[in-house]
């Protein structure tokens, strides 16, 4: 079975010359990753080795109060700790036993380092397997980086997923396994679309509990979900599985080649696939529609922040009959970011990496109907009279696959209708 989704009549974006910026950049903490993670793998627990400040990050993202118990917390670097007084091992091994023996339903636990110099300093994958030999195997240890001086905000995720995969049991069985965290209701959406297209053996990583079943070997392919795993997708072909590029599943278009990718690897007939995806497809296309009204004929303007920038370009351009400008991306990753931009129309000025400065002038100039951007960016920019969509908001939101193509479209809508609305009553 093999589905091509027509190209852009003028080219792609794939060869296009792509302006390549090392300054200034507008980046939000890695941290963040814990927030979705956490809900996401029901018996995890995020220890992160940090400040203060580490700590009122996460407890305002997370929008919970710390005597709620949640499964995370931060272990913060003391006066004592600073000066030497005490040894840092000793007293992150102390947490971490008053921590396991009151919370026996922790199976997983992930010291996550943080960027104050002190904690760079600390060697938590050491302190890691030290962990995983004295508490396993009920509970195993890993260790990964969150820190915000090198990393987009998603790459949090990336990291954690990164570190699960060398300690993965080997296995020889054929199968697929799906990458990336997806709220619990959009992967049984996914799981129950591959079900019907005749393929069982799928495992999603991460897993929601640490029983769940999960391996990989050389007769594993993978698909990914999120177009911010670098470093998990190099880890996963380190254990000699195979990568299934594909667009990603954004919207009709982006879902159908996806599934199609995989359907090609399994050898699920024609018939079969049309029978499975006619209906969904239909309903995305009409709820696109819908959703999109406001957008056809806007321009739209990415700043670098999510790492899912290209997707999404091609997505609004594709689908909902946007212009993008500019589209900027932290990373390209060709093997990862490709297949879209062999979709995204030939046009826009494709960025990788962020002089901000520079970049908030071109958008200046361009005046585009949307901006999407981060937080830090948007209030200044809306003060100037540009509309603006934040990128936070596309990753904590449900916006994969079929039934929620039309959601995906409304997060774009939404601000530029608001615009509309405002313009009318200052007029009136």
């Amino acid at each position: 079975m093999t589905y091509i989704p027509t190209p852009p009549t003028g080219g792609g974006c794939r060869t296009a010359p792509v302006l390549k910026e090392r300054g200034q950049r507008e980046v939000f903490c890695g941290l963040t990753g814990i927030i979705w993670l956490h809900r996401k793998m029901q018996d995890a627990f995020f220890l992160v080795v940090g400040s203060r400040t580490c700590a009122h990050l996460l407890q305002s993202a997370a929008g919970v109060m710390i005597f709620a118990e949640p499964r995370f917390a931060t272990a913060i670097l003391e006066e004592g700790d600073l000066a030497g007084l005490k040894d840092a091992q000793d007293e992150l091994d102390a947490q971490v036993d008053r921590l396991l023996a009151r919370r026996p339903d922790i199976k997983q636990l992930f010291l996550v380092g943080s960027c104050p110099s002190e904690v760079i300093k600390l060697d938590l994958a050491k302190a890691a397997e030290r962990q995983s030999q004295k508490h396993g195997p009920n509970v195993r240890v890993l260790n990964y980086s969150g820190s915000g001086i090198e990393t987009t905000f998603t790459e949090g995720e990336d990291a954690c997923l990164a570190c699960m995969v060398p300690v993965l049991p080997e296995t020889d069985k054929r199968q697929l396994v799906v990458v990336g965290a997806l709220p619990d209701v959009v992967e049984d959406q996914m799981l129950d679309l591959l079900r019907d297209l005749g393929i069982d053996t799928v495992r999603c990583l991460p897993t929601r509990t640490a029983a769940d079943e999960l391996s990989v070997g050389p007769n594993t392919v993978f698909a990914l979900t999120q177009p911010f795993l670098g470093e998990t997708h190099a880890a996963l072909l380190r254990r000699h599985a195979r990568h299934l590029p594909a667009p990603f599943p954004y919207g009709e278009e982006g879902t159908t080649a996806w599934l199609a990718a995989i359907a090609h690897e399994f050898d699920v007939d024609a018939e079969t696939f049309a029978r499975v995806t006619d209906a969904p497809r239909a309903r995305a296309r009409a709820a696109v529609a819908k959703a999109s009204e406001a957008l056809r004929g806007k321009s739209v303007f990415f700043m670098p922040d999510s790492q899912m920038e290209i997707p999404l370009a091609r997505f609004l351009a594709r689908e909902c009959g946007m212009q993008p400008i500019e589209v900027g991306m932290p990373y390209i990753h060709d093997a990862i970011h490709g297949p879209d931009m062999d979709l995204l129309p030939a046009g826009p000025q494709i960025s990788e990496g962020q002089d901000v400065d520079k970049q908030l002038d071109r958008a200046r100039a361009a005046r585009p109907d949307l901006t999407v951007c981060g937080l830090g960016l948007a209030n200044p920019l809306e003060a100037e009279g540009l509309t603006t969509k934040w990128a936070i908001e596309l990753v904590f939101t449900p916006v994969h696959f079929y039934e929620q193509a039309g959601d995906l479209a409304g997060l774009f809508s939404r601000p530029v209708r608001r615009r509309n609305i405002l313009g009318l009553e200052a007029a009136e």
